[in-house]
């Protein structure tokens, strides 16, 4: 009788859905997912929710730092007026929004917990492992379960002398298929940052910068990468370093600017219903009074990758290595600089969500108790208890 009525409460929600709707892989996906109440709760009711990457809390920095790094960033979102949900794969289980014990779990296991990319993602379900999400399996359970916004330190990239190692982060293909937008400092300083935006650009990715017309670099809230085609070079750095040979004085550009998290959530909105398919990379300067020395930072860069060559580390984990290392040669600013922007990415990151979930309302508003979200249309739960009990008893 029960299987019965799943089975009619199933094509119910079928029916229930727009023809267009593409479910059979959101419906394939979400039997295998674990959504915390409150979050399901939010997206079922059109309230702004922000997806929190987990890789952070079990590669980014060290125990306790990181658990209080990660509970800060969820408060913030919520100071600011969104629900967050950290995405992490536990017991072999992807979870989209994590309790304080599931918080405390991840930031033990450190990097016990498998740096989880997109790849990466049937192998750690199947073993029934612990994975950390990096940006691309972030995105993509996010955009599973109808999150529109994403917020993370510093997207991957092309790494340096890319162009002979052809080691190109699994984040820039996300962006280019997944329509998850992303709020991040920019790419991490570590990278090659004209080349990576150079192949958005090839993946069609929007990329707006905020509030400035200078892409940030990490760390430090200039790169070069400017709004308007310029040359130009960071404070501190000498003429003579070029993008030739992977330094930050580079002749490029951004394609647009946004300057209020309205702005942004009217691009999202037009990203979503032209259907373009992509995400967009919402590049947010870190906070100037964290700001940290473009020639300390570059000069610590310089020497971790030549170490990281010497010991022969590569793959995934060469970006930790390289970021523990720099923060090592740093006498720790760049970790502080690092806590300070993912913060202000989470605040400016929860109000994005806030306008977007606004004018979501404002257009839509909310209908016969359902909620549509990224071609998904989710039954409120006092509604889906209600059909369950009607079809089991008819």
């Amino acid at each position: 009788m029960v299987s019965s009525a799943i089975s009619r409460l199933t094509n119910l929600h079928r029916h229930l859905l727009p023809a267009d709707s593409k479910l059979l892989e959101s419906d394939d996906v979400s039997g295998l997912m674990k959504i915390s109440p409150e979050v399901a709760e939010a997206l079922s009711s059109g309230q702004p929710v922000v997806a929190l990457e987990s890789t952070v809390i079990s590669h980014g920095m060290p125990y306790p730092q990181n658990l209080e790094t990660a509970k800060q960033l969820e408060a913030i979102v919520r100071v600011n007026g969104a629900i967050p949900a950290t995405i992490a794969i536990l017991d072999g289980v992807p979870c989209i929004g994590l309790s304080m014990e599931d918080l405390q779990k991840l930031a033990n296991l450190g990097t016990r917990a498998q740096k989880t990319a997109r790849r990466d993602i049937a192998h750690v379900v199947s073993t029934r492992g612990n994975g950390a999400t990096t940006v691309s399996a972030t995105m993509f359970f996010a955009s599973k379960v109808g999150i529109p916004i994403f917020v993370t330190g510093g997207i991957g990239g092309v790494h340096r002398h890319g162009e002979n190692t052809l080691d190109v982060s699994s984040d820039l293909t996300e962006l280019g298929r997944t329509p998850v937008a992303v709020v991040s400092a920019g790419v991490k300083s570590i990278l090659d940052i004209p080349r990576t935006l150079e192949y958005l650009e090839t993946q069609g990715v929007c990329v707006a910068t905020y509030a400035t017309n200078d892409f940030p670099a990490f760390f430090t809230e200039r790169s070069g990468c400017q709004e308007e085609k310029v040359f130009s070079c960071l404070d501190g750095f000498d003429r003579s370093f070029s993008s030739s040979n992977n330094k930050f004085c580079v002749e490029d550009r951004v394609p647009c600017r946004v300057d209020t998290p309205e702005d942004c959530a009217r691009l999202i909105d037009a990203n979503v219903k032209l259907r373009l398919g992509t995400g967009i990379l919402f590049a947010v300067p870190i906070p100037k009074e964290y700001s940290a020395s473009g020639r300390l930072i570059e000069d610590a860069i310089q020497r971790a990758i030549g170490e990281a060559r010497t010991k022969n580390i590569t793959g995934n984990a060469e970006t930790p290595f390289l970021l523990s290392r720099v923060n090592e040669l740093t006498g720790g600013a760049s970790l502080a600089s690092n806590i300070a922007l993912l913060k202000n990415n989470a605040r400016v990151g929860a109000k994005i969500a806030a306008a977007l979930a606004q004018l979501r309302g404002h257009q839509n508003g909310v209908q016969h108790g359902l909620w549509r979200t990224e071609g998904v249309r989710l039954i409120r739960l006092p509604e889906l208890i209600r059909y369950i009990f009607l079809l089991s008893t008819g």
